[in-house]
């Protein structure tokens, strides 16, 4: 009996299974299986009033894929899920899990994020169970597409012919919207900056006025008291402010360069393949 491996996406079932070799057959579920049906209440498919619990219906495009599914797994030694690894591909084989009737304390969720011998090989040493976090997200977004869709689309199309709404794009055109109330409403007010120039330890430099006797310095019409308050003004000293911070805002790397030099051996590895590696972590946890 052969291991069956089920993959996203058909076009890496080959590369795959050249990898894991003759004991595992590779087969792609093509996408997702599965999604919510359009019967019940409104058609939503999510009973709203029961905490939002949704009901899944196989996709009519799929149901010979999941067929096919069914018998492979029927007969395989061992199953491993290897849909892509974000919440999608989470979603994806938590349905495929359902759908063939896995063991939920024997399921092998596999991820790897690139298509190499290696990788791959080293992701089936240690599978895992299924991210029901990363599950439960993807439900929670499906659900909110199917809510705001079908009974925001309706409306729209009642009103403006609109052919639908989307859960994006709703929400992006209500703040467009607030945003030009606020536009609309705004009250045009005249006011001022003052700058200066200034001469100390034959340093010339400029200065704007920010604060008078410690408050925030308004320049409105007719407000002549900051005329009056920049003819005593005293310059008490200066400070030079390292161009460091600067490049701290702009160029990390560099910044991280300068302390690597300063605190760590010659022999040590260096800063580029360490600022590599932390990249690569990084998108290993954020994905």
């Amino acid at each position: 009996m052969k291991n069956l491996v089920i993959v996203e996406s058909p076009s890496k079932s080959k590369t795959i299974g050249k990898y894991l070799g003759k004991d595992y057959t590779v087969i792609s579920s093509k996408g997702h299986i599965r999604d919510l049906a359009t019967r019940g209440k409104e058609g939503l498919g999510v009973d709203v009033e029961n905490n939002f619990a949704p009901t899944y219906e196989i996709s009519k495009d799929k149901k010979e894929t999941v067929k096919e599914l069914r018998a492979e797994a029927a007969k395989a030694k061992r199953v491993y899920l290897a849909t892509d690894p974000d919440r999608e591909g989470e979603a994806i084989s938590w349905h495929l899990a359902q759908e063939l009737g896995l063991d939920e304390d024997a399921i092998d969720r596999v991820t790897f994020h690139e298509i190499t011998k290696n990788a791959v090989q080293e992701a089936f040493q240690s599978p895992r169970a299924i991210d029901m976090d990363l599950v439960h997200s993807q439900e929670t977004r499906r659900i909110l597409d199917r809510i705001i869709g079908f009974k925001l689309s309706k409306l729209l199309h009642n009103k403006i012919r609109s052919k639908s709404a989307g859960r994006v794009q709703s929400v992006a055109l209500k703040l467009v919207v607030e945003r030009e109330k606020e536009i609309q409403a705004f009250v045009p007010e005249e006011y001022w900056t003052l700058d200066a120039k200034f001469n100390k330890d034959k340093i010339d430099f400029s200065a704007s006025l920010a604060k008078i006797n410690g408050k925030k310095a308004e320049l409105k019409k007719h407000n002549k008291k900051p005329r009056k308050h920049m003819m005593h003004v005293r310059v008490i000293s200066l400070c030079r402010i390292s161009s460091l911070l600067h490049v701290s805002v702009k160029h990390v790397h560099l910044l991280l360069q300068v302390h690597f030099n300063k605190k760590l051996p010659q022999n040590f590895h260096s800063p580029q393949s360490v600022q590599c590696q932390l990249r690569k972590d990084y998108m290993k946890v954020w994905m």
